[in-house]
């Protein structure tokens, strides 16, 4: 595959272009080295369809979810309000993200501090991709058959209702998708929410990331697919602590889309 050229924001006014998505990459798609390849299938996926997007670079600031969550109003509001600044300075009307916790601060909470987009998760964009005969997956790693277990990310599913998309990213796999008990609306979070990824648990029995592989193994699956890179994180360190990651692999939504089309 060539070097994927990945425009900023500041290239293309330079250039005089506009682009038609702003893809909000997000710290751990930034900066984790596993999430990371969820960035670059999402590139890909973005250059393959034809989409005219572009990032921030250097000018992405963390949306301040963490800061919210732990309790720090004041940078949370810090942090916001210097990223609509930039939001707004590029004129962007449309934000795609692979992370469900940008995805609900930016689409729930950025307007009450003057910051209006249309914020959709990939998981959406796959599927209206998928709906309109661009991402066909052919050409690529066949699934046909494959059992794989969905996890609902919190932010995502409890939080913005959005169910269906990544469930039919996966269905058209031809794949066997299986449930786990607790799915949906009773699904179980991961534990690194509410910025619990960045403490130590609390004293208890079990830690929920531990819980959570559980629940995804009893399905005997071949894959569990993510849709955040904070349950990629959680889920993958469960399934190395149950020593099945020679069994069990844990990919976003994004690299199974990607692999079945062959980029």
């Amino acid at each position: 595959m060539n070097e994927l050229h990945i425009p900023t924001m500041a290239e293309l006014v330079a250039r005089g272009e506009t682009a038609d998505i702003l893809f909000w990459v997000g710290c751990a798609g930034s900066f984790d080295e596993r999430a990371q390849r969820i960035t670059r299938d999402i590139c890909k996926i973005l250059h393959h369809v034809g989409i005219r997007y572009a990032i921030l670079g250097t000018e992405e600031n963390c949306t301040g979810d963490p800061a919210k969550r732990a309790g720090n109003e004041f940078l949370f509001q810090m942090q916001a309000m210097m990223n609509i600044q930039i939001l707004d300075g590029y004129e962007v009307k449309k934000i795609v993200t692979a992370c469900p916790h940008c995805f609900n601060t930016l689409k729930n909470e950025y307007p009450d501090l003057g910051g209006h987009y249309e914020v959709i998760h990939h998981t959406q964009l796959i599927q209206q991709l998928i709906d309109e005969g661009k991402l066909k997956a052919e050409g690529g790693e066949s699934f046909k058959g494959r059992r794989i277990t969905y996890h609902d990310p919190c932010y995502l599913g409890r939080g913005n209702d959005v169910y269906e998309a990544p469930r039919k990213a996966l269905e058209c796999l031809d794949a066997e998708l299986v449930e786990m008990k607790r799915c949906r609306s009773n699904g179980l979070c991961c534990g690194a929410g509410g910025a619990q990824m960045f403490k130590e648990p609390e004293k208890g029995k079990k830690d929920i990331n531990i819980e959570r592989t559980e629940e995804a193994l009893e399905t005997q699956p071949e894959i569990i697919a993510a849709a955040c890179p904070f349950c990629m994180t959680m889920l993958r360190d469960g399934v190395k602590i149950k020593e099945k990651e020679h069994d069990v692999h844990v990919l976003d939504i994004a690299e199974i889309t990607a692999r079945a089309n062959g980029l």
